[in-house]
């Protein structure tokens, strides 16, 4: 009996320590989640996705999206994703790291995007946002604006946003804001 609880007592202990190779690392629901969804994960062709960190390191990736319609067509645009451990609970933190003339992208990189703030329920998932992103291309939507500057313009006068768009991408400068070349 005694040699049975020793028994049980190593059992334990192994399970514990990942079988004696020290503390084994859980993953939290969030990783687990977001495993799922980067599994399932549908990208648009014109999108890719990398993992600066290794893919160890899920929880901090990036999408690269290059639209091939509308105003930025052409164009290579970099988005970090930051994803909380309490993901699908709360969206992750996405940040535009091509500086970019968007009325939804502001020049330090924030994004607005419904599904990133009021509209995020648990049952979204990476894809949604992804999409949402793309679509921000193709769309932009000039009521809901963080540049209310390039929203304007795309409002009153879409020519001259074309344009502005055009020059920002080429690595031009808009309204005294120089841009990064993106395309």
């Amino acid at each position: 009996m005694i040699k049975l609880f020793k028994v049980k007592e190593k059992q334990k202990e192994a399970n514990e320590n990942g079988n004696g190779k020290g503390p084994c690392n859980k993953q939290t629901a969030g990783e687990l989640r977001l495993h799922k969804d980067i599994t399932e994960l549908n990208l648009p062709r014109t999108c890719t996705i990398s993992f600066p960190g290794g893919k160890d390191k899920l929880m901090n990736f990036e999408i690269t999206i290059k639209p091939y319609d509308g105003y930025y067509a052409g164009g290579k645009f970099l988005f970090s994703f930051e994803v909380p451990s309490i993901y699908p609970h709360e969206p992750p933190k996405v940040k535009c790291k091509t500086k970019v003339y968007h009325p939804n992208i502001d020049l330090e990189g924030s994004v607005c995007l419904n599904v990133l703030r009021e509209d995020w329920k648990p049952v979204l998932n990476i894809n949604t946002i992804v999409y949402g992103l793309y679509h921000l291309f193709t769309e932009p939507n000039p009521e809901d604006p963080l540049n209310t500057d390039a929203a304007a313009v795309l409002r009153d006068r879409p020519e001259l946003f074309k344009s502005n768009v055009r020059k920002a991408m080429y690595g031009g400068c808009v309204d005294n804001i120089s841009f990064a070349r993106c395309v």
